[in-house]
């Protein structure tokens, strides 16, 4: 782990036994202009930043180094006499958590360990899988048996509804709901309409429907759990 310490140097000099031997990698800058350079030119795990250090500091500036593309994680080190505002400003700015003085290595070092810990998290995946349908909700492209199927934006839209709800039936209600927050005419048939579009693409050319009509109740995707002969029934036209 990399750590930035914008503290004063006294505190890093009673602090840097119990860092190397957690193998914490620092750099400190005590100076403003030092700071506003390495925290943008650096790549840094974790920021800790003393609020008072630079005087006339504010949070302000802390907000800036996030729009400008900060991703480290951050925590601000308060004084003694700090009090709640103090606290929800640090966090309002882009902490993602304080330390109050006088505060422990023992507590630093935990605080630590627990931000790598967020980085070590596997990221969420993106792509959905139902037979040999994927739908990669970050790219937003779909393929089916290999082939990439062309989906405009609504319609994309409207897969990943009945993904998400696989298996189970996905009234026009909850379609519209979704697809425009409930801002359309709920005796429209635009639901059926843009279903019928993406069968036609979903669909057309396979063997295995996966898009089914469930007559007087909605649509659903087909569930890979599904027996072989429900899947491979034919649906209904809708």
């Amino acid at each position: 782990m990399r750590v930035l310490f914008l503290t004063d140097r006294s505190l890093i000099d009673s602090l840097q036994p119990a860092l190397k031997a957690e193998g914490v990698l620092f750099d400190v800058a005590d100076q403003l202009t030092n700071a506003d350079f390495k925290v943008r030119t650096h790549c840094y795990d974790v920021v800790v930043l003393e609020r008072d250090r630079f005087g006339e500091f504010s949070y302000g500036r802390l907000l800036r180094w996030r729009h400008a593309g900060l991703k480290a994680h951050v925590l601000v080190v308060l004084p003694r006499d700090c009090d709640s505002s103090d606290r929800v400003g640090a966090l309002d700015a882009g902490a993602d958590g304080y330390l109050v003085r006088p505060f422990c290595i023992e507590e630093l070092r935990a605080r630590l360990r627990a931000l790598g810990r967020r980085d070590e998290v596997p990221p969420t995946r993106s792509i959905l899988r139902i037979h040999d349908l994927e739908i990669d909700s970050t790219a937003r492209i779909a393929r089916r048996g290999g082939r990439l199927i062309p989906l405009t934006s609504r319609e994309f839209d409207l897969l990943e509804i009945l993904a998400h709800h696989q298996g189970r039936v996905v009234s026009r209600a909850l379609i519209r709901e979704q697809l425009y927050n409930s801002q359309h005419d709920d005796a429209s048939n635009v639901i059926d309409v843009y279903i019928r579009y993406l069968r036609n693409k979903i669909d057309k050319g396979f063997d295995t429907p996966l898009i089914l009509t469930r007559w007087g109740q909605g649509y659903q995707l087909c569930s890979p759990n599904f027996a072989a002969e429900t899947c491979r029934a034919r649906p209904p036209k809708g």
